[in-house]
């Protein structure tokens, strides 16, 4: 194209504007109108000593100090490895799985649709938010407990 069709088509583009009609406000009445806060006009200045990052030195410290506290290091170590690995190769499969067409799409509604699901199944009701709480308690004390 040439810098004229170029320059034209642009004006072209530009002097076409989309104008959308304006859209009564709507009040939800559900909802009662509570005042604005103003938000506050002074600073609070917050001295050096509450906020000062901790030292690296100590930080390494307490580190080795944990470290020298471990019993099993070669297992520690595996575990930290396949997590690693874990991860890398998680990230591995989303990234081939992404780029194959309509799949992320699929996964999405499969995510959208669970997730509906589960608001459905335990958040909607209140019985069943006492059910979902009491399986996270005792899952809670599964976990906790020896």
């Amino acid at each position: 194209m040439s810098l004229m069709t170029t320059a034209a088509i642009s004006t072209s583009m530009a002097s076409t504007a989309v104008t959308l009609p304006r859209l009564p406000a709507l009040r939800c009445t559900a909802v009662p109108n509570l005042p604005c806060r103003p938000f506050p006009t002074s600073i609070k200045l917050v001295s050096e000593d509450a906020s000062s990052p901790p030292d690296a030195n100590e930080l390494f410290a307490d580190l080795k100090e944990k470290w020298d506290a471990v019993e099993n290091k070669p297992t520690v170590i595996i575990y930290g490895g396949g997590g690693v690995v874990a991860i890398w190769l998680s990230s591995v499969i989303i990234g081939a799985i992404n780029k194959v067409p309509l799949v992320p799409n699929i996964m999405e509604l499969v995510g959208v649709g669970y997730t509906g699901w589960f608001v459905y199944r335990y958040l909607l009701f209140k019985s069943s938010r006492k059910e979902l709480a009491t399986t996270i308690e005792s899952i809670k004390k599964e976990i906790t407990e020896p």
